[in-house]
Formats: structure tokens, sequence, C-alpha cells
């Protein structure tokens, strides 16, 4: 068997990924959109050990939403990263806001318990109104 050092194709989407939108079938009409990504990994910015977790996302739309396998490479992008829990959940949100600014979303990163220790960090975000 031989050893093949080339970057596999599911690594290469997932260096390529980048959260991407298409038009909101529905703009006008206020309606939530609940994501769950279980399997979220990345890596303890201390120890290198890996962290596990489930992304829970809920958004109302505005003009664009977000494409789901652009999501799901996107997130998977973090496997290898050195984060903590509460950079990580917060970049997942300055990121989304970038890409498809929601009328309103919730970001929630549920860590599965090391050493005793059980995380959960969640982080919202609102567009503003124009009349105040």
């Amino acid at each position: 068997m031989t050893n093949h050092p080339e970057v596999k194709y599911g690594e290469r989407a997932i260096l390529d990924g980048e959260l991407i939108t298409f038009p909101n079938p529905r703009i006008g009409r206020k309606y939530d959109i609940h994501i769950d990504l279980p399997e979220f990994t990345c890596k303890c910015p201390f120890s290198g050990y890996p962290d596990f977790a489930t992304i829970h996302i809920t958004y109302s739309p505005d003009q664009s939403v977000v494409e789901l396998k652009a999501l799901k490479l996107y997130v998977n992008s973090y496997r290898d990263r050195y984060i903590s829990h509460e950079e990580v959940i917060n970049q997942i949100l300055d990121d989304f806001v970038a890409a498809c600014n929601p009328l309103e979303v919730s970001i929630k990163g549920d860590f599965s318990p090391r050493g005793n220790v059980h995380t959960v960090i969640e982080v919202r975000h609102r567009q503003e109104d124009p009349l105040s």
C-alpha cells in the first residue's frame, strides 16, 4: 500500500470553503431556520486536545439564506484550528452575519464535557431597527 501525501478532495473542499448564500425565497415573511451541526471539532489553544461540540444555529433570514453545504464546509474548517470555545462561537457569528445579514441569529456551541467541565457558549445578533 502506498502513502498518498496529496490533499484529498474533501480536504480541498474544506480549505476552499466559504459561506455562500442564495436569495431568500420569501423576503418579507419572518420565519426561522434551525440548523444543528453535531460533529464540530477544533483544538484547545492551551493543551492542543481536541474539543467536540454541537453547533446550533437559529436565524431569521432577510435578503439571503446560507447554503447548507457551504456552511458544513465552513464549520469543518475549524477542525485543526487552535481556538477557544468563546472565540470560535463569536467568530462563527461574525462570519455568519457578514455572509447573510439576517434579521436575527443565535449561535450556540454545546461543547462535550472534558475534565468534568461542560461549556455552552451562546451569542446573538439582531439587525438594528432603522427607526430607532
